[in-house]
């Protein structure tokens, strides 16, 4: 009995175990929302596997932010998203996921545009993006389409609303910065200082402010604003703020490819949490990092 009794104790102090270290992984590897800010725990040298959303509740938020970034609904009742010719192949990708639309090159443009037309595939897009979508003025679109006579039957079936919580717990900033974000690294000669001072910055631009005050809300950084172009920009300037981006990009993968150019950015933060950027030999190579970094821009398409 006694015998029998302790491997009882051995056994229950074991699943104890098994629990408290279930707890400590959920702890360490979920954020929920407003828990993206700085800590001790340093950016890990190893890169994640890339990966694309495995289920469709993860498309949908990256879809989301495709569209709140770079999609149109128009006047003649299509979606459009426009991408950079390089990445051609997440334009397909998308079209395969929602299994409509049309990839179309725009004549004299480094560019291409996926549309759907189809009422079929407007009501999978507007079902997988009911409640995601971000953007007030896209929720204008989106009406405008369920309000056409053509589509009373679809306008019938569902209400559309927006995402309005701040959870970023998902893929739709992923989305929103494939269509609307870069990845810069800049060096600065400061007067007084021995060694340059190096810079990470993320940035978006938008012609309204409201989705990157939820951005800084939660990543930290700053918003400015252009008056030559009448834009607001966000750019997350800090070290604590770069380092809460990629713990955000480490978990849901950018998936153009500006995925390259943000793991260049991460090897520069790196770079600097080891204090490698103080060395003659660290500094040369984010000088060759930010050269080989490719700062493109789609070129301007009207979607209006």
């Amino acid at each position: 009995m006694g015998t029998s009794e302790t491997l009882r104790n051995r056994i229950l102090i074991s699943i104890l175990y098994i629990y408290y270290c279930l707890l400590l992984f959920f702890i360490n590897n979920f954020t929920w929302t407003g828990m993206y800010e700085e800590s001790n725990e340093k950016i890990s040298v190893h890169v994640p596997v890339h990966l694309k959303p495995i289920n469709e509740k993860n498309f949908s938020h990256y879809l989301a932010g495709l569209i709140d970034g770079d999609g149109h609904f128009s006047n003649s009742n299509q979606l459009v998203i426009s991408f950079h010719l390089k990445d051609i192949s997440l334009a397909y990708y998308v079209k395969k996921r929602i299994g409509f639309g049309n990839v179309k090159k725009v004549k004299n443009k480094n560019a291409v545009i996926f549309v759907i037309s189809c009422i079929k595939g407007l009501i999978v897009v507007l079902n997988l993006i009911n409640g995601k979508l971000r953007h007030f003025v896209k929720l204008k679109q989106v009406n405008n389409i369920l309000s056409n006579l053509k589509h009373k039957e679809l306008n019938e079936k569902f209400k559309f609303t927006l995402n309005n919580n701040n959870d970023f717990n998902n893929y739709w900033l992923s989305g929103f910065s494939d269509a609307d974000a870069s990845f810069e690294v800049k060096i600065l000669n400061i007067i007084n200082r021995k060694k340059p001072e190096i810079r990470l910055n993320f940035q978006i631009d938008q012609k309204h402010k409201d989705l990157l005050n939820l951005i800084k809300d939660n990543f930290g950084g700053n918003i400015g604003y252009r008056s030559s172009q009448d834009t607001y920009y966000y750019g997350s300037t800090n070290f604590g703020s770069a380092k809460n981006i990629i713990n955000y990009f480490d978990r849901f993968n950018l998936l153009s490819t500006k995925h390259i150019n943000y793991l260049k950015w991460r090897e520069v933060y790196l770079l600097i949490q080891r204090k490698d950027h103080l060395t003659e030999r660290g500094l040369n190579k984010i000088i060759k990092l930010k050269k080989t970094m490719n700062n493109f821009n789609k070129d301007t398409i009207d979607l209006s």
